[in-house]
């Protein structure tokens, strides 16, 4: 989710892998463009190396002594990417005892002071996304502790989500937004819309650009090791 506006950008359906966190990075890349994201997160393992995967730059290790084989190119962050995270301590039985705050990826001085630049808190948090978790299960009946309208399929709950996604960013007003909706802070709309509004608005991908968003999102899960390394094809005589 884009704090700032409340927009969210993706909702991924599936156990939280490395891939997933791919994916889940690789739409924040895409939408950010050139520029390099703030980003707030948990302490979910597969985060630092998707961001590394994703954001990551060639490092050239060097020997200590003049002996022994080369070492191996790894991949390192940008110098002005900042990467805060939230630890949540808990005891044997699961009981949330403190809460801790550190910065991955750049000094944590710079990672508080884009926090207050942004106006979405004062130190590193999750407040917002938490929040968005109970509005999603509040409002989406397949994601309710007990229910009876879980989904047996899992392409099934992704395409709801999805729609709850377009509903939520287009047609919910926050109070913090002062009456406007995430796709009016963005300035992707001008107002309001209905729910028929949406559902009547017209829509055409063709498929050369759905090939080419495929080709642009494989191009960023591509980490910059893997194209280094990648081998270059003989010539055919």
């Amino acid at each position: 989710m884009e704090v700032a506006s409340r927009f969210v950008l993706d909702l991924r359906v599936g156990p939280r892998t490395f891939v997933t966190a791919c994916e889940l990075v690789a739409t924040v890349a895409i939408c950010c463009g050139k520029k390099l994201p703030l980003l707030l997160i948990d302490e979910h393992l597969p985060y630092p190396a998707a961001i590394l995967q994703v954001f990551g730059q060639i490092k050239h290790r060097r020997r200590k002594n003049g002996r022994g084989r080369k070492k191996r190119p790894a991949l390192k962050p940008p110098p002005s990417l900042l990467v805060g995270v939230v630890k949540k301590i808990r005891n044997a039985k699961g009981k949330l005892l403190d809460v801790s705050t550190y910065a991955l990826f750049g000094r944590l001085k710079d990672v508080k002071q884009r926090i207050w630049r942004l106006h979405i808190g004062k130190t590193i948090n999750t407040s917002h996304l938490e929040r968005l978790n109970g509005t999603l299960r509040g409002q989406q009946t397949r994601l309710a502790r007990r229910t009876r309208n879980g989904s047996r399929m899992s392409c099934c709950l992704q395409w709801a989500l999805w729609l709850w996604r377009d509903l939520y960013n287009w047609t919910r007003v926050h109070g913090s937004l002062k009456g406007r909706t995430p796709a009016m802070v963005l300035g992707l709309a001008e107002k309001v819309w209905s729910v028929l509004e949406y559902i009547r608005y017209p829509v055409h991908v063709s498929d050369l650009q759905r090939q080419y968003w495929s080709e642009q999102r494989k191009d960023v899960l591509e980490s910059a090791l893997e194209k280094y390394q990648r081998k270059k094809t003989l010539p055919i005589l």
